[in-house]
């Protein structure tokens, strides 16, 4: 609700103050809230290239920068000024002096506070204590800040607030902008990657009149013009899958993906992945392709770095990922051999001994095994992990092993606990897809409500034949708390959804 003067009742002290400056530029003829202004200088371009200069070098060198940014911090002098003003990438100290750039344009600066956008251009310098700074020569004033920033020394230190008002994280927090360009190129270099092996990326569709691909609940939406629901995808899979069987054998999307479930420091309800699927491949392509991605990302975006700290560990990406089963990894950390294992009845009585919970719809030996890995295996692989040797009940996309068909042709990657990656050599028998997708369906009525519908069109597309190939999705948003340090999914998504 406003009042008669336009001003938003209930605001604070401050944003009073600053509201009461308005008419005051508009009397000096100047927009509060600007216009463009010609950036021709990037603060971290300037500290780079002069910050070894000594003063006097400087001066004769009378190099002149003309840059935009936020004040960040003022000392008011009188007739003269320092301000701290901060672009994307870096902050340099500008020396303001009334006798330089004009009483008007002093008397402008004046009316400034601190989270105000100015522009300036003046000389590269270096005052008598070494910090490298522009003099001002002239004063742009670009936006008004009407809100002022949170107290320098403390920050946005409420992280719940930090998520909220993201833009104002993003404005105190150096750290929270590093996160969000660092994902970006993180990203772009798995692009350069995959496009360097011949992949194409396309797009696929976000509404879906049938969720798959993925045990997950879906999010429900209506479409009025066609006047019946649709999912919001939980997986890209069934669609790229359907273009290996149009003949485009290397395909990727980058795209969010809609799980209708809970929150953590791993979950969010709407995050990124990257599915990718190389016809005539297999597992063994997908482990390659992973682990020169992950590899390749390190040497194009962090220069190199193969010691990456996460989840206060020490993770190496030098050596080789190793690969374990899931069998093996559940006798290695509970001394329980799954292979030797023949009745289900025998299952669970050793989970009720290890006070493992066995759901209804957890009706199979592989199931109670995949408890088991969840319960005590999966928090410990820290290094590199690829997981292999899923059982066939949990994985309905993937091909059965041929040495042992209780298992199948798929592996998760795993660093510090997380999964990072999942694969298969993909399921390419219809024949065989349809039943394990009605096994599916008898899940559901049991009660899992993470089991996968029943996608006729995409069985009815395999019956055209899709050629032997691997699969794999990447969990961008995990990716990157990997390579930033992040402890939470919420560091790495720019909006992430909070609870009122």
């Amino acid at each position: 609700m406003e009042n008669n003067n336009n001003k938003p009742l209930n605001v604070s002290e401050q944003q009073a103050i600053r509201m009461e400056k308005l008419p005051k530029y508009l009397e000096k003829g100047v927009d509060p809230f600007g216009h463009k202004f010609d950036v021709k200088d990037k603060i971290c371009d300037l500290i780079n290239k002069y910050k070894d200069y000594g003063k006097e070098q400087l001066h004769e060198m009378n190099v002149q920068a003309t840059i935009a940014g936020r004040i960040m911090s003022k000392r008011d002098m009188g007739k003269i000024a320092f301000v701290n003003v901060a672009d994307r990438d870096g902050n340099i100290q500008l020396y303001i002096r009334k006798d330089v750039i004009g009483e008007d344009a002093y008397n402008l600066f004046k009316l400034s506070d601190i989270g105000d956008i100015i522009g300036v251009s003046g000389e590269v310098m270096k005052t008598n204590t070494g910090e490298l700074s522009i003099k001002v020569i002239e004063y742009t004033h670009l936006t008004k800040a009407l809100r002022p920033l949170p107290e320098k020394f403390h920050g946005l230190t409420d992280i719940e607030e930090r998520y909220r008002r993201r833009y104002v994280d993003l404005i105190m927090n150096k750290n929270s902008r590093d996160v969000a360009i660092a994902r970006t190129r993180i990203i772009r270099s798995m692009q350069h990657y995959f496009d360097g092996l011949g992949f194409i990326e396309v797009d696929t569709p976000i509404l879906q009149s049938i969720h798959g691909g993925a045990a997950a609940r879906p999010f429900v939406t209506h479409h009025n013009s066609l006047d019946r629901d649709f999912y919001l995808r939980i997986a890209t899979e069934l669609s790229l899958k359907r273009l290996l069987v149009g003949g485009l054998e290397k395909v990727y999307e980058i795209g969010r993906i809609f799980r209708n479930e809970g929150m953590d420091t791993k979950h969010s309800p709407e995050f990124t992945t990257v599915e990718l699927y190389q016809a005539y491949g297999d597992l063994s392509s997908m482990m390659e392709l992973s682990e020169n991605c992950i590899k390749h990302i390190a040497k194009e975006v962090f220069n190199g770095q193969t010691i990456f700290p996460w989840n206060n560990h020490e993770v190496d990406l030098s050596k080789p990922f190793r690969k374990v089963s899931m069998v093996e990894i559940v006798k290695e950390v509970t001394g329980i051999d799954f292979s030797k294992i023949n009745t289900y009845e025998e299952a669970v009585e050793i989970a009720k001994q290890k006070n493992v919970v066995v759901e209804k719809h957890h009706n199979s030996i592989g199931h109670i095994l995949n408890l088991f890995f969840d319960e005590f295996c999966e928090e410990k692989l820290i290094q590199p992990t690829f997981l292999y040797g899923h059982p066939v009940e949990i994985s309905p996309f993937a091909k059965v092993d041929e040495k042992d068909p209780r298992f199948t042709q798929r592996f998760e990657l795993y660093i510090c606990g997380c999964e990072i990656a999942n694969a298969f050599t993909e399921l390419n028998d219809p024949i065989e897809q349809r039943k394990r997708l009605y096994k599916q369906l008898e899940e559901k009525k049991l009660g899992n409500d993470e089991a996968c519908e029943v996608d006729v069109d995409f069985i009815e597309a395999l019956e055209y034949g899709m050629p032997p190939a691997g699969g794999i999705g990447i969990g961008i948003d995990r990716l990157v708390m990997f390579f930033t340090n992040s402890s939470s999914v919420r560091d790495v998504i720019l909006f992430p959804h909070m609870r009122d």
